[in-house]
């Protein structure tokens, strides 16, 4: 399995597979992530699973937030006119309960996380979710996951 900025790829006899992403960006986050890209430099998420904003995707200055052996990369988000790939970092529990599932990263008003970046601005990060269907799951069951260790 190998990756490019878009994608990740499966190898499989007689040629390559596109993998499922694992995450996207919706319009409304892709505008409020220009925004903080231009206010603050290069981001990233990360999906803990804790208590207070545990269902919501935290966006911290890349770096800021240090990943381990514990949390998964789902994938970078690629948005027009952001140079460097945002990437999506979730905690390994939460990735054993929510690997069935594509997650879309969206944008709506309202108080954001304390610790995301987004909280001064009026609006939050939240999930939207759906199960993969059986074909895209049979391509990532047993994928190759990518730790931040």
């Amino acid at each position: 399995m190998f990756g490019s900025r878009d994608h990740l790829y499966i190898a499989l006899q007689g040629g390559l597979m596109m993998l499922p992403s694992r995450v996207d960006v919706a319009e409304n986050a892709a505008v409020l992530l220009r925004k903080l890209t231009t206010a603050h430099g290069p981001l990233m998420f990360h999906q803990s699973g804790g208590c207070c904003d545990g269902s919501s995707p935290m966006c911290y200055l890349a770096g800021e937030f240090r990943v381990g052996g514990s949390d998964v990369l789902l994938g970078e988000l690629i948005v027009d006119n952001i140079a460097d790939p945002i990437k999506v970092w979730i905690s390994l529990p939460q990735f054993e309960y929510w690997k069935h599932t594509h997650i879309t990263i969206d944008a709506i008003p309202g108080r954001g996380g304390g610790f995301s970046l987004e909280s001064p601005e009026g609006m939050r990060f939240l999930i939207h979710s759906r199960l993969y269907s059986d074909e895209e799951w049979a391509l990532l069951e047993n994928a190759t996951i990518i730790t931040g260790a």
